[in-house]
Formats: structure tokens, C-alpha cells, sequence
């Protein structure tokens, strides 16, 4: 059995935005974002894959198919395959997300 600690994998860098994998198969990902006050991830899409985000700790802004909102612990927002997403961290606070997308993106 494979066991992760949520909070023991996150980690902050001061210069960007930090992605670290928890699970990864050939169906799915799941990915802690950890967010320094002022970090984003920019706007992009993926055609085929549907991705959620989880607010585990602080306040986000989502940015999905056109439309903004805040977030904050507890709640979940989902992008649908094909629709524009990205968040943000406009807050003074730190920001962890619990990301998954399935099925992966594949790089070509």
C-alpha cells in the first residue's frame, strides 16, 4: 500500500509556484500546488483531461472557462476537459491545493 502525509510532501519556493506529485498512474495524477503569496499558475488548457482542485489551506482565485472566484478550505472547483483554468494566490497567506486530472496530459 502507498501512503502519503499531505502536509509532510509540501513545500514552498520563494521564485515559483510548486507542483509535487503524490500519486501518479496511467489514469489519473494527484498533485499538491503550493502557492506563495503573489504565485500563479497561468491560464492554459488541456483538450482531452478534466482536472479538480481542492483548497486545503488559504484563499484562491480560480480562473475557469472565463469566469473568476475565490476558494477557500474545503471547497472544490473543477476545470472540464477544454476549458481555459489557472489559479492564484492575491492573498498574504500561503496557498496548498490538492490537484488532480484524469486521464494525465500526454506531452508529445
Amino acid at each position: 500500500m502507498d501512503i502519503r502525509t499531505i502536509f509532510d510532501a509540501c513545500h514552498f519556493s520563494r521564485e515559483k509556484m510548486q507542483k509535487i506529485n503524490l500519486f501518479a498512474t496511467n489514469e489519473l495524477f494527484l498533485d499538491l500546488y503550493c502557492l506563495e503569496p503573489g504565485q500563479k499558475q497561468k491560464v492554459h488548457t488541456h483538450d482531452t483531461s478534466s482536472k479538480i482542485y481542492v483548497v486545503l489551506e488559504g484563499q484562491a482565485r480560480f480562473h475557469i472557462a472565463g469566469e473568476s472566484e475565490n476558494a477557500g478550505p474545503g471547497q472544490a472547483v473543477v476545470a472540464r476537459a477544454g476549458e481555459p483554468h489557472g489559479v492564484e494566490n492575491e492573498t498574504t497567506e500561503r496557498v496548498v491545493l490538492l490537484v488532480g486530472m484524469a486521464p494525465p496530459p500526454t506531452h508529445a
